[in-house]
């Protein structure tokens, strides 16, 4: 039987997981994904030449997986530091002050951990890329499976990333983020997409 309780708390009241919880969750289904085509062509006779080169890619999808896993928890763990500053006191000038110090400090997290889970995600699509060129064909759709959420995942991510940067005073540091964030929407969409393309151009009978 499948576990749902990721999807249960995801649907709940709770405030998290959410968005950047679930961004992770989809990318570490890219990375998996890209795991099982990487498994599936290990060993194949046609893929020997390329079997070292499988084989580190196959490593690198279970470490992005595994990261991607712990930014589910890192996620809710940001936003609930977020969230605990809201409930402070604001009652006096100096509890006002206190206020803004700690929700100032806790943005940071809360932009930090979807920008890893972009980080993160960008690189699956790197290795979707390799392996859309070098795997078994009965396994491209799985490819181009991987490329799509890994995108969605990365785009996901970077809202969380907006929506904190809107809060920052820090005007330079919020540019940071947002100027990285941007950068790898940009390159890591068209990417995503010409392996989509690439898989669907190999595939679909009628176009």
């Amino acid at each position: 039987m499948i576990d749902t309780k990721f999807t249960d708390d995801l649907a709940s009241k709770a405030p998290v997981p959410g968005g950047g919880g679930a961004s992770a969750y989809a990318g570490a289904l890219a990375a998996a994904l890209g795991s099982m085509v990487a498994n599936l062509t290990i060993g194949k006779p046609k893929f020997a030449d390329r079997e070292q080169v499988l084989q580190e890619t196959l490593a690198r999808l279970d470490a992005y997986r595994s990261e991607l896993i712990s930014l589910i928890e890192g996620d809710a763990e940001a936003f609930s530091k977020l969230a605990a500053c809201w409930k402070m006191p604001k009652g006096t000038e100096e509890e006002r002050a206190c206020r803004s110090r700690a929700e100032q400090e806790a943005l940071h997290a809360a932009c930090e951990v979807p920008l890893s889970i972009m980080r993160v995600c960008a690189r699956v699509v790197e290795a979707d890329e390799y392996l859309v060129l070098n795997s078994a064909k009965l396994a491209l759709s799985d490819v181009g499976a991987s490329a799509v959420l890994a995108k969605a995942a990365l785009e996901a991510a970077s809202l969380n990333v907006f929506i904190n940067t809107g809060l920052m005073e820090d005007s330079a540091k919020a540019l940071a983020y947002e100027e990285e964030a941007n950068g790898l929407i940009e390159k890591t969409a068209p990417a995503a997409d010409k392996v989509h393309a690439a898989v669907r151009e190999s595939i679909v009978r009628v176009r």
